[in-house]
């Protein structure tokens, strides 16, 4: 769910990923500041004018807790693991945009292939908006982690490509309903 501006305090020192540009800054403890974006288990926190992006897994520093996955067995199939995973990928977030990777037309190909001994990898095409995007490293190691989290996944193979480049015409309609592009 999003939240339009809500207050914070920071309860620790956190690192934050300063958006677009994609550097790790140190926020202090007691910093104010406002979150822009809760999606995905990540979130946009605005403080002295700048965005940044704070890590689910940094959640508590902003008083929110972290969202778990998709419950997935461990003897799933490929299809059900191939399933959990775009569940996955739809949890990931542009952090300037309210809209998921995959209703933005970002990722363009997922696939489990086996690995042996019941592993499988998990191999993923994803494109960015903008290929100058400072937070391209951010987006596909959010994806990894979300995707290494699920069983069986012993490797999450995750290239960023910009051919074919992307364009508006690769949104959802929702996507485009949600950001006043239709």
């Amino acid at each position: 769910m999003s939240a339009t501006y809500e207050p914070v305090t920071l309860s620790r020192d956190v690192i934050g990923i300063l958006i677009p540009q994609g550097t790790k800054v140190e926020l202090p403890e007691g910093a104010n500041g406002a979150i822009t974006q809760a999606l995905g288990g990540s979130f946009t926190v605005q403080v002295e004018g700048h965005l940044f992006r704070i890590d689910g897994k940094d959640a508590d520093a902003i008083g929110k807790e972290v969202q778990k996955g998709p419950d997935v067995p461990a003897d799933a199939s490929d299809a059900d693991l191939e399933e959990a995973i775009w569940t996955q990928l739809h949890s990931c977030y542009d952090p300037e945009i309210p809209v998921d990777i995959v209703e933005l037309g970002l990722i363009y190909e997922c696939k489990v292939e086996p690995l042996g001994d019941g592993q499988r990898r998990a191999k993923i095409r994803m494109t960015l908006t903008a290929p100058g995007c400072g937070m391209g490293e951010v987006l596909v190691e959010d994806l990894k982690s979300k995707v290494l989290a699920l069983p069986t996944i012993a490797e999450a193979d995750v290239e960023l490509v910009f051919d074919p480049p992307w364009n508006q015409s690769m949104m959802s309609d929702t996507a485009k309903l949600a950001t006043g592009m239709f």
